[in-house]
């Protein structure tokens, strides 16, 4: 998602590279095209044009810095512009200074609040909160099954009442966490196709009885500026205090989260990138800011490394690099490690610099990870820790069992010898990634 938006803003910024001072004329050039490309990424129309005008404000006559090239100053300012834009500043949840915090999801259906709910409390409960999953949603088929069903995934509980009566059940649900001492309490609401006063009434109730600490509207991203609008009618009635936006990872424009902000005055503080509970991510306007425009996003990736990666395994495997111990368990043992982080692609654009180094059109097949997976899992134990052994009838065996050619092989044993001489030659530093993080 917005991939669009950073090809045309670095194409903008490419053809101002080795002017010694920005024209009037040049920042005019620049204002357009940016406004295009916002246009293009579903940006809400007003937001595209107060967002031009203020860097088209700053922009005219600036002076370059001595250290600078005008592209690199138009840069600096359509980031601060983006960030600000976008929030600012990462917008985090508020609790209540006498548990439970009750947390109030809400939105049309089919944006993911259910999933989101037991993605919340998977996050929460890592950050050593206790929630209890209340399934206020008794109109959708299953929409109780399913909360109940994430509930048990994670270990947390969930409360249903066989009612249909869903402030009932919230209010209750916020008594029998209040009894059990849990800190914390996410109500999953119903919603509807479309905005009707009856639902409206509705959450109204439900605020009022279980006086919320966060009422999270939760929106699919793909929907464009259509979400824009639709968290707009809610925040005038209900007062939402964040902004949930769930399918990150797709291919749609991506305008919802450049404009949501500023058209409802509320934050963004989650994103879901994934399918897997896991896939929930804080929002950091400058962070994707810094990805919109191709300058990566080390700090979330260094988050990333640090969520399945410890410290003890991060000297374990620097132990082995100094011996020359690196064997292909522990290469396998590394892959493991970095699919658990996300895709490759999506890793890959993190690396600052990398996402412009790379040919537009390079795609990170996640077969091919699974390829290699096969076939190490295909080798004996003495040929993991010994590749050498390695002769022509084992490697037909091994092809044969992991279903692919012995060339696809022959190449993995090839990288991994040239991946272990690189290490040895470096002399076994302190690995900042997992291994397979730099690899292919």
């Amino acid at each position: 998602m917005l991939e669009a938006l950073t090809e045309r803003l670095g194409a903008v910024f490419t053809r101002l590279a080795g002017r010694g001072r920005l024209s009037e004329s040049d920042v005019n050039e620049v204002a357009r095209e940016v406004r295009i490309a916002l246009l293009e990424a579903d940006v809400n129309l007003a937001v595209a044009k107060d967002f031009v005008a203020r860097v088209k404000e700053r922009a005219v006559g600036a002076d370059v810095l001595a250290s600078l090239t005008p592209a690199q100053s138009v840069v600096k300012i359509v980031h601060e512009e983006l960030v600000s834009l976008m929030g600012g500043a990462q917008a985090r949840l508020q609790f209540a200074d006498a548990p439970p915090t009750v947390i109030m999801l809400v939105g049309l259906q089919g944006s993911g609040k259910t999933t989101f709910a037991g993605k919340l409390a998977l996050r929460l409960k890592e950050q050593g909160r206790r929630s209890l999953l209340v399934a206020a949603d008794v109109y959708r088929p299953a929409a109780i099954e399913q909360l109940q069903m994430l509930a048990k995934q994670i270990d947390l509980p969930a409360f249903a009442q066989d009612t249909r009566k869903p402030v009932a059940i919230a209010r209750a649900g916020v008594e029998e966490a209040r009894r059990l001492g849990i800190a914390t309490v996410i109500i999953d609401t119903a919603g509807r196709l479309q905005i009707d006063e009856e639902l409206m009434s509705e959450l109204d109730e439900l605020k009022a009885a279980t006086k919320p600490r966060e009422i999270l509207f939760v929106a699919d991203a793909m929907t464009g500026q259509q979400a824009t609008t639709v968290a707009k009618v809610f925040n005038d009635r209900l007062g939402i205090t964040g902004i949930v936006l769930t399918k990150m990872d797709g291919d749609a424009r991506g305008g919802a989260a450049l404009s949501i902000y500023q058209v409802t005055g509320a934050p963004i503080k989650f994103v879901g990138v994934g399918e897997k509970l896991s896939a929930l991510e804080a929002f950091h306007p400058d962070r994707l800011a810094s990805r919109i425009l191709g300058m990566g996003d080390v700090l979330t990736l260094i988050e990333k490394t640090q969520s399945v990666y410890s410290l003890e395994q991060a000297k374990a495997l620097e132990q082995k690099l100094r011996k020359n111990d690196f064997t292909l368990d522990d290469f396998l043992d590394q892959l493991r490690q970095v699919r658990k982080m996300g895709s490759m692609s999506e890793l890959m654009k993190m690396i600052p610099g990398l996402s412009k180094a790379l040919p537009k059109d390079v795609e990170i097949d996640e077969r091919d990870v699974k390829r290699v997976e096969a076939i190490i899992c295909s080798m004996t134990r003495r040929e993991r820790a010994r590749p050498d052994v390695l002769n022509g009838s084992r490697r037909r065996r091994i092809a044969l069992g992991s279903g692919t050619q012995v060339n696809e092989v022959n190449r993995l044993i090839k990288q991994f010898e040239a991946s272990r001489q690189m290490m040895k030659q470096l002399g076994g530093k302190r690995p900042r990634l997992p291994f397979g993080a730099v690899g292919r």
